[in-house]
């Protein structure tokens, strides 16, 4: 079984096992999306409104902003791995609870365990939270952290979430500042 293959078996177990209460309400699952061999995951917060009726991650606003910042380091999102810390649509968009990022938990670590990327970046707070929940995202973001998960060591760049900028503008410049980075840091 190659990766690709591999990747799209654990979803399917993960449909049938997760234990979150947020499917109840959620139009659908949304796994994560991309390349099972991408060298670069990114992890957002939660499937919003165009993600839980398409059943695919940043595929709304904050989406084609990702899209955008992708291509202005020379990638596609078919180079990368996109998914989130909770796989259903939280009602009204709300942050998921902690008990809600713990029951989707396993099954983002046996994404990135299956990819085994170079870099993970964390697309906002609640992503950088559930690994070093001791950070804030206005000190951390643009700079690399190195950190022990899933029995490696790995290399983690927070950033603002793209839906973040999309409401402030002030963040929208720091953000593509801090994109550029990305390449820079699959080189160390």
């Amino acid at each position: 079984m190659n990766k690709s293959d591999e990747l799209k078996a654990l979803h399917e177990k993960w449909l049938q096992e997760c234990a979150c209460e947020l499917r109840k309400n959620a139009i659908q699952c949304v796994p994560g999306d991309g390349k099972a061999s991408a060298q670069i995951v990114f992890i957002g917060e939660a499937p919003g409104a165009k993600e839980d009726k398409d059943g695919r991650p940043f595929v709304g606003s904050a989406g084609k902003f990702l899209a955008e910042m992708l291509e202005s380091i020379k990638m596609k999102r078919e180079d990368v791995y996109i998914t989130n810390i909770v796989k259903y649509r939280p009602p009204e968009n709300r942050d998921p609870t902690s008990k809600e990022i713990a029951d989707c938990a396993k099954w983002l670590e046996e994404e990135i365990k299956l990819i085994d990327p170079a870099l993970i970046v964390f697309l906002g707070r609640h992503s950088m939270n559930h690994f070093f929940p001791n950070e804030k995202i206005s000190e951390a973001h643009g700079i690399l952290i190195t950190g022990e998960h899933f029995g490696k060591v790995r290399n983690f760049l927070p950033l603002y979430h793209p839906a973040a900028a999309l409401y402030n503008g002030s963040l929208r410049e720091v953000l593509k500042e801090d994109f550029k980075k990305i390449p820079r840091a699959m080189k160390m």
